[in-house]
This record gives structure tokens, sequence and C-alpha cells, in this order.
């Protein structure tokens, strides 16, 4: 905390901040606010889950409340507008900025859409230091008068390369041309492909470069598996592997919104407690599963990949992937609602013959080979032309041994590693089929040269935009605010 203090940052966000849990600033804080508290533009990679909200809303909360708006307003303006890809990140970001600044006088709101727009608008009326959105809600309530920009002195793009998968990039930009010129801009995303590099050149001026990356971008309290299956056994696998008592709390991710309906149908006809959370829910709805979720009330929240990114649950034991993912970067964001805090996860893969090129991909992406589970009832053999997993034993089965939980209490597992051969191997050389044990790896060898993942399009695929003024009847993409 002594380096906040360095950075002249207020008591009472201090004091916010401990009460969020940090007791010493993560990497990316200490490197990027002391530039965000300079005024620079930043363009910041950071994965998440890195502190990076903290890392721009703690300055930007002290720079508001020191300095105030300039004269000539009837009521506050806007001084700060964060945009969001999600709903659910937007309500995380505004969640943090009312924390951080519960002491100060600074007013926050958020706007996404999915929900009546009377409450935000009223908000809006009332007046507001800082304004939260995702760009269709955004954009309906700048045509309809509701929200204007003139007096915006800081922008802040999160998650921007998510932003741009979902075809927001020209709201963004007919955003920016509304703002002025005169501003500090801080653009945030988890990867740079060239998309995101483009628009950081057009958008910043003379920025500063933070990246957080590890080198391994797995995370290190997050013990992976791959359990190979044929497609039409997953659900059997699944409820199989949520009967060990140990998976307390799992999040499930499949590639498509109608996937994820089936398999929640199918868990609770399995007498599974489990919710669904996608872009064909309502707002409402998907407000209540997560609550549900975070509460305990539902212990398996199965979701398409609307919540790979900026979904703050605590203790998730296990991430399983029912569906691996199109673009491998959003696998390391999926495994990431685990292992949090402190704690260990587990993260456990299904994949079929068509996803064996993905996952191949995935592993180059993370510079590891996933451990093999070979032991349980649905194995799906590699075909005969590449070399095959190692068993335990000829025709034997593994000894299953009590099931271990992951990094309760909050406290940080020991994560067992094994310095050569495979790992989480038992001195007989089976593997256990509980979903919380390491399984052995894979021999060296190339994989098949499978078919491209079947089915549609990952979450963020065109859905019809309801509502809202000002804008063509177009299709927006998955969790688009209308």
């Amino acid at each position: 905390m002594e380096h906040f203090a360095d950075f002249g940052l207020a008591e009472h966000l201090l004091r916010a901040v401990k009460q969020e849990g940090y007791t010493t600033p993560t990497v990316i804080q200490e490197k990027a606010i002391p530039h965000v508290m300079a005024g620079r533009d930043l363009l910041g990679c950071a994965q998440t889950g890195t502190g990076k909200t903290a890392a721009f809303a703690l300055p930007i909360l002290h720079r508001l409340a020191a300095q105030p708006p300039a004269h000539g307003h009837r009521k506050r303006p806007i001084r700060t507008l964060v945009l969001t890809p999600t709903r659910e990140l937007a309500a995380q970001v505004g969640g943090s900025f009312a924390a951080y600044g519960r002491h100060s006088d600074l007013r926050s709101t958020i706007v996404f859409g999915g929900v009546a727009q009377n409450p935000q608008t009223k908000a809006l009326e009332r007046g507001v230091d800082i304004l939260v959105a995702t760009p269709g809600r955004l954009m309906d309530l700048m045509a309809q008068g509701f929200v204007h920009l003139e007096a915006v002195e800081i922008l802040v793009l999160d998650e921007a390369d998510r932003m741009l998968d979902m075809g927001f990039i020209e709201d963004v930009r007919r955003i920016v041309s509304r703002l002025p010129s005169e501003r500090q801009t801080l653009l945030f995303s988890a990867t740079m492909p060239p998309k995101v590099q483009e628009l950081a050149g057009s958008i910043l001026h003379d920025p500063i470069s933070i990246s957080v990356t590890p080198e391994a971008p797995a995370a290190e309290t997050v013990e992976q598996a791959v359990y190979f299956v044929d497609h039409g056994d997953k659900r059997e696998l699944l409820t199989h592997l949520l009967s060990d008592a140990s998976v307390t709390r799992a999040l499930i991710f499949t590639r498509t919104k109608h996937g994820a309906d089936k398999v929640t149908k199918h868990l609770r006809n399995a007498n599974i407690s489990a919710e669904a959370i996608h872009s064909n829910k309502s707002q409402n709805a998907r407000t209540r599963a997560l609550e549900d979720f975070k509460r305990g009330r539902t212990r398996v929240l199965v979701a398409s990949d609307i919540a790979a990114r900026g979904l703050d649950v605590d203790d998730i034991s296990h991430v399983i992937n029912y569906d691996l993912p199109q673009e491998p970067e959003v696998y390391v964001h999926r495994i990431g609602r685990t292992g949090r805090a402190g704690a260990t996860g587990i993260a456990l893969t299904f994949c079929d013959a068509n996803e064996r090129d993905s996952l191949a991909i995935i592993e180059g992406l993370i510079k590891e080979r996933i451990p093999t589970v070979v032991e349980h009832p649905w194995h799906s053999p590699i075909p005969s032309n590449v070399p095959k997993e190692k068993s335990g034993r000829p025709g034997g089965r593994g000894t299953s041994r009590p099931p271990r939980r992951s990094g309760g209490g909050g406290q940080q597992g020991e994560r067992r590693r094994a310095s050569g051969g495979p790992r989480g191997q038992d001195s007989g050389g089976s593997r256990s089929t509980h979903p919380n044990r390491r399984a052995g790896d894979r021999p060296a060898g190339d994989r098949p040269a499978g078919d491209r993942p079947a089915g549609d399009r990952p979450a963020g695929d065109a859905s019809n935009r309801r509502g809202g003024r000002g804008r063509r009847g177009s299709r927006r993409p998955e969790n688009a605010a209308s």
C-alpha cells in the first residue's frame, strides 16, 4: 500500500482497496498507476484477473476528486467514459468504481441493453461523473439526447480485443468521434491482434505501452487435464465428473447458446442444479443466474463465451471446457475463472475427434502439453497413426484416491510438479478418474490433422437487436447492449 501512497492517492481510496482484498499492488497496478496519474495515454496488455480495473479506476477517482469540473455546466458532466464489450463486465467495472469511490462524492452509473432504460436515463439526468457503458445502449442514448460527451476528460476501452471480435469497432469509432480531442485515453486488451493495434494507433497519442502477459499465459494456480471423448458421450462424461463431491462450484463453457441450453437441461434431468447464461437470456435472467451461482444456490453455471472475461466469482473449483473455443486465447480466459485470489483451481477439457487440431493450437499458445486422463469409461483413443497415451497397467484401471479440494479458505494449495517425466503419475503408473486429480502426460508426437471444430460460431455470433432509436435494424453480436 505504500506504493499507492507514493502516487498521492487519497486515504479513502486506500481503505477501499483494502476492503476489496488487495494487500499489495499487483504488477499492472504498479506499472500503470503512475502514468495514468500523470495524464499519459496508455496501451495495456494484461490478462483478466490481474487487477487492471483498479489500475485505472483508482487514479481516475483521485484525479476527478482532486480537480473539479470546469465551470459552465448546469449539472454534473460526464468526465470519464468506460466502454466494455459485455453487460457483465460493465456491471463489474461499475461496481468497482462504486466500491473504490464510496467515500467520495463522485457519482457513477452503468448503462447497458437488455433492461429498461428508464432508470438509466433518470441517473443520467441527475448528472454523473463516471459512465460505464456497452457501445450499443450508449449509441441509443446518445441518439435520444440523454448522453452528452463534450466534457469527457478520460476514455477507457476495456477488453478492446473482445469488443472488436464482437463487431463493435464501428460503434467505438463513432463514439470516439464525439469526444473532445484533448483527452486522456486508456486502452486495455488481453491480446494485441493487428486490429487492436490499428485502433490504438488511431485514438492514442504518444502512449505508454505496458504488458504483463507472462511467458506461459495459463495461470500457474490452475491444474489442467484433457479428456478425449466422442462428441455424443460428452454429456455422460460431464454427469460422471460432476458426481464427485470435490466439484463444489463448476463453470462449464459451450461453444453455442443452444449447446448451453441442451447441457443445462441434461444436468437438471440428472438432478444437478444448473443454470445457463448467454445472450438469448434476458438481462434479468442472466443477473439472477449469476447471483444464484455466486451465492451457492446453483452449483453449476453453463455459459457461452459471454463469461470468459469479466466474470468475477470467488471459489470456482472447476472450469470445464465442454467444447473447445475456436480462438485459442479464449481458452486462457476461460480457465482463468478458477485459481484466483491465491487459491488453486482445476480446468478440465473435453476434446472430440474434430477438436484435436484446436487443442494442438492451444497447447502451442500456453507452451505446454495438457495432461490426458485415460482411465474413464468414455475414453476415445487417438487414431492408430498417432502414438497412443500410456495407460497405467495393461487392461487395468486407476485406483481412486479420496478427492482433494482445491485451494479452500483462500489459501494457495500446493501445486504438484514433476521435474521431467509425466506429471501426476501414481507410483503404479495408473491415472485416477477423479476430476481433481492430475493426469499423466501424453507422449510427444504430432496430432492428426483433423477437421476444424464443427458447429456454430462461438458466443459472440449475431443476434437480433431489439428497440433503440437512431440506429438501423441491423443484427448485433452476442452481448450487444440493445
